[in-house]
């Protein structure tokens, strides 16, 4: 992966979870780095990761 790629991914996060990174709440932070760690793992397997808005249900 080059460098380039990478950032192209980052930027195409969601604005949120860029700026969540710097939050003093840890509990953002983390949720902030799932979303970009799911981000990038999409882009570079080309599937789509699951919404983390969605609420998980019991079957």
């Amino acid at each position: 992966m080059e460098r380039d790629e990478l950032s192209a991914i980052l930027l195409s996060a969601p604005g949120w979870a860029r700026v969540g990174l710097t939050m003093p709440d840890a509990h953002i932070r983390e949720r902030a780095a799932d979303t970009l760690a799911a981000t990038i793992i999409e882009k570079l397997q080309g599937v789509p990761a699951p919404d983390v808005n969605q609420l998980r249900l019991p079957l």
